[in-house]
């Protein structure tokens, strides 16, 4: 069996993706929280943006999925914000990839890194967010240049997903509704359909996929109706 890290798997998108993954991988999981059913993966408690990340051997694939949504004018944000956004999307993620590259490398690994849809549409209230993500962007692609013929490197860029993170956004029937209808699909996310495409990019299936920013945007993005 393969290896696959999940950093921040304990609630949200990495709890969907450790789910779909722990019953044909070893799973690690790398979070401040201890998920809520250990069965069947390895919990480190640790903070990426503030602790030495675990020795962990050999690994296979890399799932990197903290974020944020900090939706604030750009007259409310201040530096420190910033700082913090970019702390946890940004930094988190370069300091995990620092800390196993090696191994990622010497077994031909897959990394997933998170995006977002408002690094490809602009959206008021989102440049701290957008910001972050459009950086995280911008690593994928040199990455995945630099570790061609070594690591593979993408990212997915989700819509609102039904997730802890979003519920200011979908806190009762209205804004879910309302949330539906701003998509030409007339949906939102689950947590579960952005988990299968991050397990469909660790696999073989996907070797010849890298440097991709795919975007599951129920439509937002590259449709209009």
């Amino acid at each position: 069996m393969k290896t696959i890290v999940v950093i921040g798997g304990s609630s949200g998108i990495g709890k969907a993706i450790v789910d779909k993954l722990k019953n044909s991988h070893n799973v690690i999981n790398i979070s401040r929280t201890e998920p809520e059913n250990l069965i069947g993966i390895r919990h480190y408690a640790c903070d990426v943006t503030k602790e030495q990340l675990p020795e962990l051997g050999e690994i296979h694939g890399l799932v990197y999925c903290p974020g944020s949504i900090n939706l604030k004018s750009f007259t409310r944000l201040n530096i420190e914000a910033f700082q913090a956004d970019f702390d946890v999307n940004v930094l988190g993620a370069i300091k995990t990839l620092k800390a196993y590259e090696n191994s990622l490398a010497k077994n031909n690994g897959s990394v997933v890194l998170f995006s977002t849809v408002a690094s490809f549409l602009g959206m008021p209230f989102h440049a701290s967010i957008a910001t972050s993500k459009s950086a995280i962007e911008g690593l994928v692609k040199s990455l995945a240049a630099e570790y061609a013929t070594k690591i593979r490197f993408n990212a997915i860029a989700p819509t609102v997903t039904d997730t802890p993170l979003a519920v200011r956004l979908l806190r009762n029937e209205k804004q879910q509704e309302s949330m539906q209808n701003r998509h030409p699909l007339k949906k939102y996310l689950k947590a579960e359909e952005v988990a299968s495409l991050a397990s469909y990019l660790l696999s073989k299936e996907a070797s010849a996929i890298t440097g991709q920013i795919i975007p599951m945007d129920a439509g937002i993005v590259s449709v209009k109706i």
